[in-house]
This record gives structure tokens, sequence and C-alpha cells, in this order.
């Protein structure tokens, strides 16, 4: 993997519940990181084709490792104006280089009035 194939950008949020001076709580989007990244789609690839059977995941994301923070389920990824909950993290080959990410994309509902 090279900054050559990075060529998007993502935030690596985190949704945190904040509670205000009269006591109602609020969500609010804390941004841990951002960072170059590569991104693959759902595709036919071989890959996703093994992928395919335990995964809901849309989209796959490649970025460097970033010391000090840990990936998890619970942070959320933003690019293009869109968000993705993160599945599952891997260290690619485990050698502390590169994180994988797989990622499902979150629709908005729409309500029926």
């Amino acid at each position: 993997m090279s900054f050559g194939k990075m060529n998007g950008f993502a935030d690596i949020i985190i949704t945190k519940k904040v509670k205000d001076s009269e006591g109602f709580t609020a969500t609010v989007d804390e941004v841990l990181a951002s960072v170059r990244v590569y991104r693959e789609g759902r595709h036919g690839s071989q890959r996703w084709a093994n992928l395919a059977a335990f995964s809901e995941a849309t989209d796959l994301f490649r970025f460097r490792c970033i010391p000090g923070l840990g990936i998890t389920t619970d942070h959320i990824i933003v690019t293009d104006g869109e968000r993705f909950e993160v599945t599952s993290v891997e260290d690619v080959k485990g050698r502390g280089m590169y994180t994988e990410v797989l990622a499902k994309k979150v629709v908005a509902t729409v309500g029926k009035g």
C-alpha cells in the first residue's frame, strides 16, 4: 500500500452524549483523527466473495495505523459526506503499519407522515 493508492480523506469520529446546563442530552461527534484512506466499495472481487458469507459491510477502508488510537467498532468513519459504522478492524499482516476496516454505510431512514 502506498500513498498513491490512499487518495481519499476521512475523519474517524466517535459520538458522545453531552448534557447541557438544563439537563438535556445531545449527541455530539468528536473527531479523533483525519487520515488519508484507500476506499474500496463492495463488488464482485474474490476478496469480497470470501467476505460475503458473514459480512454486512459495504466498504473497505485501509489507512496507516494511528499511534495512540485503537480503532474499535464504536468508531464511525466519515468521508465525502457519508457515514460508515465500523463492523470489523484488522491489522494488515500483523505488522502494525496499516489498519483495514470493514464498514457499513449508514443510511438515514425517512419516517412516513
